[in-house]
């Protein structure tokens, strides 16, 4: 761990601050992937249900759903990471949102 030589509890107010936005950027940071999946399953069910007998257009719209979907799922293991190291470096027992 890089941050493993400061203390949290000799955290000042300037600090405390740094870190929630640190959690607010990624928040945003996966609202930003979980923005594009959406665009990118749209594009891809768009495609497939206006072309349906154009197999060109299936498959880029099967490719395009594909996308979408690993591009969620590596935004939320993204997500889940950082606040995991978060918690780890700061003793808030309130930095990994519930489910």
């Amino acid at each position: 761990m890089p941050y493993t030589k400061f203390n949290p509890d000799e955290m000042i107010l300037r600090d405390h601050l740094a870190y929630d936005r640190t959690i607010l950027a990624n928040e945003r940071t996966l609202l930003a992937y979980l923005r594009t999946m959406i665009a990118l399953l749209a594009a891809g069910a768009t495609l497939i249900k206006i072309f349906p007998e154009e197999r060109t257009f299936v498959v880029i719209g099967t490719i395009l759903i594909v996308l979408g979907i690993l591009t969620g799922v590596g935004g939320a293991v993204r997500f889940f990471f950082v606040m995991k190291r978060l918690a780890a470096t700061h003793k808030n027992p309130t930095v990994i949102p519930e489910s």
